[in-house]
């Protein structure tokens, strides 16, 4: 199993439609800066995917503000920069079997990723 923990609270979905409602650009860029702050977390990590995997994440949230869909719509973030870090050759259903959200509340924002090859 990989376990990565991301030590930050990622922008929910709510954030990236007013990024690009402002300006296309700005909308790319903002989701490029998000993969390069998730890559920088994800060069510690050693381990590949080479077989098909269950992902669960688990979605620390300090409050219960944001809806859990806008929280875990982050999970395009995470699965751009495992792509990019070479963790996962790919997100598409041959390699991708199974994913699982879980939240818990008032112990802080991160996010945990468990990969389990199936």
């Amino acid at each position: 199993m990989i376990r990565i923990e991301i030590p930050f609270r990622l922008p929910g979905l709510n954030d990236y439609i007013a990024k690009i409602n402002r300006n296309k650009y700005a909308g790319n860029k903002f989701k490029q800066d998000i993969e390069n702050s998730i890559l920088w977390v994800l060069k510690s990590t050693k381990k590949k995917v080479e077989k098909p995997v269950k992902v669960k994440f688990i979605w620390y949230e300090q409050t219960k503000r944001r809806d859990k869909d806008n929280v875990c719509s982050a999970k395009k973030y995470l699965f751009d920069a495992l792509q990019k870090a070479k963790i996962l050759p790919n997100d598409n259903n041959k390699y991708i079997a199974e994913i699982q959200d879980e939240f818990i509340y008032k112990q802080g924002d991160k996010i945990i990723i468990e990969i389990t090859e199936v």
